[in-house]
This record gives structure tokens, sequence and C-alpha cells, in this order.
């Protein structure tokens, strides 16, 4: 999180994959600013992004997901989150809207792991978000890391809005690349984060940290057969007072717990009123 000044798509649904570089646009696409104003030209920053994921009911649905503390210390309840909107000659046009984060009565509206710095809640996005929003499947599981074999030295990118800029004044997110400097990486409930060697700043907690074709890995490693979302950047690794260009990120098996919970909440209510019929 940031507080500075204020300065100021679309993965399309993948049938056969496309050019690597459109991989990691589509990434681009889904990931969004999040800010709140506290005083004057000052805000707090972070990072989201959007994963298309269907609700108990099969449903159609966008959840946004971030790292918890970057909702946690925004005292209002609400937020913006950075819309962009494409233009008829090819420009881009930043549009935020207005995002709830909390109740009337300031009660949070998103729901957060137990135990790691994640947060997930159901947005309503406009349809070029809705459509860019990352697939559920893309999110990796407990197991990824093994399965690809996935190891210190790998690269990975991230994406997000370090010291609250953006790469332009359509409030595109920054691609950053790094290196996997943390081993061992599983199994994840004894190794729920790993360190990614990057430039990190604040604003860039609660964005996705991610692998496509266009990162190098170790010669004859296997290759996924789908980009996916690695995990989610909620802190940066600092000694002596100094960041030290380290990230520090959860895995992303727990945004598909978090989102779990969310399918939890959802159905209770509708157990509730099934049983009082």
């Amino acid at each position: 999180m940031v507080i500075q000044d204020l300065p100021p798509e679309q993965p399309a649904v993948v049938a056969a994959p496309p050019p690597e570089w459109d991989l990691t646009v589509g990434v681009i696409n889904a990931t969004v600013q999040l800010d709140q104003p506290i005083s004057g030209s000052q805000r707090k920053v972070g990072t989201g992004f959007l994963i298309a994921a269907p609700g108990p009911d099969g449903a159609p649905r966008v959840v946004l997901v971030t790292a918890r503390h970057v909702l946690d210390v925004m005292p209002g309840n609400e937020a913006r989150i950075g819309w962009r909107t494409a233009e008829a000659d090819g420009a881009w046009k930043f549009t935020p809207g207005t995002l709830t984060i909390r109740d009337a009565g300031g009660a949070p509206l998103w729901t957060a792991h137990p135990e790691r710095d994640v947060a997930v809640m159901e947005i309503t996005a406009p349809p070029a978000f809705a459509q860019a929003a990352i697939p559920v499947g893309w999110l990796a599981e407990a197991d990824a890391f093994d399965r690809w074999r996935m190891g210190p030295g790998d690269e990975l990118l991230a994406l997000g809005y370090p010291h609250g800029l953006s790469a332009n004044r359509a409030g595109f997110p920054i691609l950053r690349l790094g290196r996997i400097s943390s081993w061992p990486l599983t199994p994840i409930r004894h190794f729920p984060i790993f360190l990614l060697d990057f430039v990190v700043a604040q604003g860039n907690s609660g964005g996705p940290v991610f692998w496509t074709p266009a990162a190098r890995r170790v010669p004859g490693a296997p290759v996924p057969d789908h980009p996916f979302i690695a995990g989610v950047l909620v802190q940066e690794v600092q000694g002596g007072g100094e960041g030290l260009d380290l990230g520090v990120v959860a895995h992303a098996e727990y945004v598909r717990e978090t989102i779990a919970l969310l399918d939890q909440s959802a159905a209770a209510p509708e157990a509730q009123s099934n049983a009082s019929q």
C-alpha cells in the first residue's frame, strides 16, 4: 500500500493458445488498480486482479482478488477500481468506478483467508472486464510447482502499481520480471509463501505473480498446458530498514481456498432460507 499523490482487456477466454505476447497481455488486462483518497491529494493504493469463478449454482461470476491488507488499511466504505475504456481511435481512457468494500455498518464485504494475506470479493465488472477475467482454472493448485518442476531461478512475471504509478495515463499496470529465489517451494502446507527476486514497491501488494511461455525455465522442464497464476504478491522483504528487492508471494492455492470460503458464505443464506420454508 502507498500514500501518494493522485495520478491518474482482456484475455479473451482462450479456446486455442494465442501467441505468448497475447497471454501476458491477457493477464495485464485482468489487473486493476485499487485506491482510496484519504485526505486532499493523498490516497492509499494497491493492486487487484479479476478471476472468472462461477458461483455455487454455476452462474457466471467475477471475483476480485487482492491482498487482504490492501482492503484492511482503507478506512472508508468505498474505494475506486481502475477500469479502462477503449476508444474508437485506438486510445484508452482511465475510467475508474466505485467499489463498495464495506456495508453501511462498516463490516467488510470481502472474504479473507483465515491464515494468509489474501482476500476475494464478488464484484460487478463492465462487460469488457468480465470477459477479461482470468479463468479460475489458471489458478495454480497446491501441486503445480511439483507437477511442472518449478524451482529456484525460474522466471515469473508480476503486475502492479508501484508507488501508485501506472504504465500510462490509461491506468494499465506495470510489468516486472523476477526469478524464484527461495527453496523448498512445496509442500505448501509447510512453505505457504515463496520469494521472488524483483524490485518491489508499495502499491504492488495484491498483484498477480504468474507464468506464461515468455518466462524462461530450466531446459527440458515440462511445459504447462496453459498460463497460470502462481500466487499473490503480499509483502516486500526488508532488512535493516531497507527493501531488499524481494517480494513475498502467497501461493495461488490460497486464492482457491478463499474463493471456496466465499462460496460457503454465499450458500449459507440460501440454506437458511430453504430451512425456513
